[in-house]
Formats: structure tokens, C-alpha cells, sequence
């Protein structure tokens, strides 16, 4: 906002505690103000020069600071739980502005308790944040305002969130083991042909005679580390910061996100991870009562893939005709025809909820299991492929070796 400084502040509490922070007001007046809805008593107010010199936040593209699903699901927890106990949204913003650990997220919690404040409902202040709180959370707190259910749809939303963050622990931890082991063995790879490979050519050209054909290859291998070292770091370094910045458009989704599905095995599971997290969504936006034409968009939205999203456009758009939901979505080849005939016999019974939410289950036990067996396939043969990389370098660096005697006659 125009004219907004940051001010350090020191206050009293009601015990007697002094506490000190910063705030962004447009006046000293204001932080006044602030400080006494906070409950506390102003003893010294400055103005904070964070914004020059070496206070100033850089700006990398591609490094910039952003907010964990983790700290999201317990904001989300802890505000759900104030407000259930009978605490102001006012207070209870100002409150989460103050404790929140993660920084980002304070200072976007600051911006909408102004916001707030100035009279702007909770959820448009939100929305002034689409990055950093995601549509789903937004129109469900919308609901939850509307029909005077606050509390309850910022459970529902935090239960979410935990039950995403746990899904990505699971398949962070069980990949966690042969990632290191990978790259631990790329860097002994590296060590070798930059290091060990040189000496023992310089030891083969006093033998004079041609080295062996694998033993030559790895040597232009090594010449080659040079130039190709450095390049093949400048490539994946700039294929990284471009793909942050350009992963969530809609020409590199439309080409990259089938393509997921097609995979080998690591195909399948992320097609049940976008199906639990697409039931999931889905199941918490009816329960919080948002209509079912917005929940199909902004469920389509946060699957994180575009195959479904624009799956269930087409599922909307006939939705919108007047058809029920399982109809048009079993014309969709990448609804499995068990999540399609749930949903119909949840449709007929009124339960739509309450099957969705099992369906996310099911799939989301289903991607616990396939991930502890991917685990336990991908560590023998990661190992065994490592072992013949490696083995096979250690052979043709020794070969020659073998044929001293005949290259000293």
C-alpha cells in the first residue's frame, strides 16, 4: 500500500512483559492503534529503515522465498481452533501475524489482518495473495463465511493440508535414500574421470603400446570433463531456473503433464496421487458447500496435472447441460471406472461427500503401498546398476595393467 512504513515498536502486556516487533502502518497513530487492539500498551515507537542499504530483500527469479504446505496446514490449524473457541478474526490474525514461525507467511498474515481491518472480508483478503493461499482454501473460506461456518471449513481445510503435506513426507522419505545414493555415486564417477583417470594415463603412455578400447574410451571420457563439466553444469543450472519459472504455464503443462501419466511405473503412481488429491478436494468444497461448477474448476486446479484439469472442464461443461457428474466422467479415459461407478452410486444416494472422501483414501493408501515397493525395487537395482557403472571403470582403468609384461618386451 502507498504511504506504509515499517515502524519498531516495544510494548507492555497486561503482566507487565515488554514485548518488541515491527509493523507496517501508514502512521504512528496507527501502530498505536494496532498495539492496543493487540493488548498492549506502546512504550517507544520508531521508524525502520528495512528497506535500504543491506536491509533490502533481493529478488532472485527462481529463489524466491515461498510458503511450505506444512506451515500453510498449521496456520490454517491454529486459526481454525482460536476462532472455534470463541476469539475475534481480528484478534486471531493479529495473533497469527505475531507467532507464525515461517516469515513469508507472517508477513502475508500481516497484509491481510490490514486488510481485515480496513473492512475487506477474509477471504478477499486472502485472494489478494492467489500464490501463496491456494483457490481451493479461498472459495472454501468464502463458503465458510457466507453460511456462517468459518470455523468449521478452516478445519476442513487444515485437515486437508495435513493429509497432503503427509502424502508428500511419504514420498519425499522413500525416495530421500536412493536420490542420495545417486548422486553420491555421480560425484564418484565425476572424482574419478577428473582425477584418478589422468594419472594412470600419464602411467600408461610410459608403457608405450594402445591402450584397450574401453580403457581409451574412458580417457576421452576424462578429456572431455573439461569442457563438458562446466557446460552440462551452466545447462541443468539454467533448464532449472527455467522450468521454475515456467512449469505452471499452460503450453509447458499441455506437453509435459501426459507424458507423466505414460511413464513406467512412476506413471501409475502419480495418476493415483492426482486422483486421491482430485477426491480429496473435492469431497472437502461439497462439504463446505461451494456449488458444484466452481468446486469441479478449482478442484481441476490443484490436481497438478493438466490431463485432469481439463477433464474435468469437459465434466463441468456438461455438468452445466444438466447431466450428473459419473456420466460424463466415465467418457474420460483417466478416471479409473471404480473412482466413476463410487461417485454415480454416491450421486444416487445423496452421499457424494462421503465417497469421495473414501475414494481419497483408498488411493492415498494405495500410493503409501506402491511407494514402499517402488522403494524396496529401486534400491537393488540402483545398487546393482551403480556396481556395474563404477566396476565397469575400475576394469578398463586395470586393463592395461594386464598387458604390461607384453608392452615391456
Amino acid at each position: 500500500m502507498a504511504g506504509v512504513m515499517t515502524y519498531a515498536y516495544s510494548g507492555r502486556t497486561s503482566a507487565g512483559k515488554v514485548v518488541k516487533g515491527q509493523l507496517d502502518a501508514p502512521s504512528e497513530g496507527a501502530v498505536v492503534s494496532r498495539l492496543r487492539t493487540m493488548g498492549l500498551t506502546p512504550i517507544a515507537i520508531d521508524q525502520a529503515n528495512a528497506g535500504t542499504g543491506l536491509n533490502r530483500e533481493l529478488s532472485i527469479p527462481g529463489f524466491q522465498k515461498v510458503v511450505k504446505l506444512k506451515d500453510l496446514s498449521i496456520m490454517t490449524r491454529q486459526m481454525a481452533t482460536m476462532i472455534g473457541s470463541g476469539l475475534s478474526l481480528l484478534r486471531t490474525l493479529n495473533i497469527l501475524s505475531e507467532q507464525t514461525e515461517s516469515k513469508k507467511l507472517a508477513e502475508i498474515m500481516k497484509a491481510v489482518r490490514d486488510d481485515v481491518e480496513d473492512g475487506t472480508s477474509l477471504s478477499v483478503a486472502m485472494a489478494k495473495h492467489p500464490v501463496d493461499f491456494p483457490p481451493l482454501m479461498i472459495s472454501m473460506i468464502r463458503a465458510g463465511e457466507t453460511g456462517g461456518f468459518l470455523d468449521s471449513a478452516l478445519e476442513a481445510i487444515a485437515t486437508n493440508f495435513e493429509k497432503e503435506n503427509k502424502l508428500r513426507s511419504t514420498i519425499k522419505s522413500a525416495m530421500t535414500y536412493p536420490i542420495a545414493v545417486l548422486i553420491m555415486s555421480l560425484l564418484a564417477v565425476i572424482i574419478m574421470l577428473v582425477f584418478i583417470v589422468p594419472i594412470f594415463q600419464k602411467m600408461f603412455e610410459g608403457l608405450g603400446g594402445s591402450l584397450p578400447v574401453p580403457t581409451q574410451i574412458l580417457v576421452n571420457v576424462s578429456h572431455s570433463m573439461v569442457w563438458l563439466g562446466p557446460l552440462l553444469a551452466v545447462l541443468i543450472i539454467g533448464f532449472w531456473l527455467w522450468w521454475r519459472t515456467n512449469k505452471n504455464t499452460e503450453r509447458v503443462r499441455k506437453f509435459v503433464d501426459p507424458w507423466k501419466f505414460r511413464l513406467p511405473v512412476f506413471g501409475t503412481l502419480m495418476k493415483k496421487i492426482a486422483i486421491a488429491r482430485f477426491a480429496r478436494n473435492f469431497s472437502n468444497m461439497i462439504g463446505a458447500g461451494v456449488p458444484i461448477l466452481q468446486a469441479l474448476r478449482i478442484v481441476g486446479e490443484t490436481s497438478g496435472n493438466w490431463v485432469i484439469e481439463n477433464a474435468l472442464n469437459d465434466v463441468g461443461e456438461s455438468v452445466r447441460r444438466g447431466e450428473s457428474i459419473a456420466k460424463p466422467m466415465a467418457e474420460q479415459a483417466v478416471f479409473p471406472p471404480m473412482v466413476v461407478q463410487m461417485i454415480a452410486v454416491g450421486e444416487d444416494a445423496g452421499s457424494l461427500e462421503t465417497m469421495l472422501e473414501k475414494i481419497g483414501a483408498f488411493y492415498d493408501q494405495e500410493v503409501e503401498a506402491m511407494t514402499e515397493s517402488l522403494t524396496s525395487l529401486i534400491e537393488p537395482l540402483l545398487i546393482g546398476f551403480l556396481g556395474v557403472v563404477i566396476g565397469g571403470m575400475v576394469v578398463a582403468l586395470y586393463m592395461p595393467i594386464f598387458q604390461i609384461a607384453t608392452l615391456v618386451k
